[in-house]
């Protein structure tokens, strides 16, 4: 198994005895954050046209809004019973929000990262929600100049909820190093497939989340903050995996945006596919092994390091191997959940993105092949937005 050789004989599964629990529906909802860029120029927009987030809103009910910055745009789904209708759904928000953002002279990228605009020069969202957070993360907020993509999985019972929680931390850089499409900051390549995480963990309450024993823990360790007046809800919890303050559902939040549609799909199967079998395993009084987070983190950095190109550790084998022989080895485990969910093929399709790379490893070709050609750095960056621009809506129609 990734990290551990799950079909050799020291399976990473413990025996446990839990009473029996209701299934979770495991429906699914994507979110998603977009850039905007000016045509001409091809960099970020530092305020949104009027009339741009009104017509949003017109034509995407329930389905857009506003983020931190101006040049940021986030969609989300509906409640989904499976990976391909969210798919559908995020291709018709994709396709017309591209289309709105056209209207007025801009144009959507999905990216984690502008490959050279200059943070200092953002706008915040003017929305007292936006304007308190600014006040209170200061220099670190306005550095802000991300988009995740962020799977929700429906798991309705609160301790099954916590319990699926605590085991699937062990999974987030395996999933991490599939999304990357942030190579690039201010102009530089900064030498990271997901440069976004570097700028995210400046924040307080980000990361690989803790260990709790029951929601009942859970939910005190989040009022304490509440009451002492720090945060006045968990939506200010930010961890790479958390359990949604809106809905009843686990909530990955580790990847990068994806900038080919089909890339999100697969990541999500592969989300929901894990969710399920942890529950599967749950059902039979099994339980995935707990790591500390000294050593998930481990992986978490080479994740963001390397994404697909390199190796990650398997812990029980104490040794890196290689993240296409991991992915070979998830496959065949999450198989039987993936046909169960109807997303078999998205998940297969995990491995078209080891071959032709993420979207930051992409990104550097596009580059380097605009160097060659004999244009010079800025050019060359403006060649990678371009890049982005057409690859963001290309899968949209299909």
């Amino acid at each position: 198994m990734p990290g551990d050789g799950y079909n050799s004989s020291k399976q990473p599964l413990e025996v446990v005895r839990k009473m029996p629990i209701e299934k979770p529906s495991l429906t699914i909802g994507i979110e998603e954050e977009y850039l905007l860029v000016d045509q001409d120029t091809l960099d970020l927009v530092e305020s949104a046209p009027t009339g741009l987030m009104e017509d949003a809103e017109r034509e995407l009910q329930g389905h857009v809004s506003p983020e931190f910055l101006q040049c940021q745009i986030e969609v989300e789904t509906g409640v989904c019973e499976t990976v391909g209708q969210a798919r559908q759904e995020l291709a018709q928000l994709r396709r017309t929000l591209a289309r709105i953002a056209e209207n007025h002279g801009l144009a959507l990228i999905a990216a984690s990262t502008h490959p050279f605009a200059d943070w200092s020069r953002m706008q915040f969202t003017p929305k007292e929600r936006y304007l308190q957070l600014a006040r209170d993360l200061q220099g670190v907020g306005r550095r802000l100049l991300i988009c995740g993509m962020h799977v929700h999985i429906g798991v309705e019972n609160e301790d099954l909820r916590i319990d699926l929680f605590n085991q699937l931390p062990y999974f987030l850089p395996h999933l991490l190093a599939l999304s990357t499409s942030s190579p690039f900051w201010q102009g530089r390549d900064m030498g990271l497939e997901s440069y976004r995480l570097t700028v995210f963990d400046t924040l307080p309450r980000t990361g690989l989340p803790p260990q709790f024993e029951s929601w009942g823990e859970y939910e005190r360790a989040v009022d304490v903050l509440v009451n002492a007046g720090i945060i006045e809800d968990a939506t200010k919890i930010w961890w790479d995996l958390r359990p949604s303050a809106r809905f009843p559902t686990l909530e990955t939040r580790i990847c990068d945006v994806c900038t080919r549609l089909d890339d999100t799909a697969a990541i999500a199967a592969m989300v929901q596919s894990l969710v399920r079998m942890l529950y599967r395993l749950r059902r039979n009084n099994q339980r995935w092994r707990r790591y500390e987070s000294f050593l998930i983190n481990e992986n978490r950095w080479r994740a963001q390091r390397y994404g697909v190109r390199e190796s990650l550790i398997d812990f029980g084998r104490g040794e890196l191997v290689a993240y296409a022989d991991l992915l070979e080895e998830l496959i065949g485990m999450l198989r039987e959940d993936a046909e169960e969910l109807g997303c078999l093929d998205e998940l297969l399709s995990t491995r078209e993105i080891l071959e032709r790379g993420t979207s930051a490893d992409r990104q550097r070709r596009v580059y380097g092949q605009a160097l060659e050609a004999g244009a010079d750095e800025r050019e060359a960056l403006r060649e990678v937005v371009r890049f982005l621009i057409e690859e963001t809506v290309a899968e949209t129609q299909s």
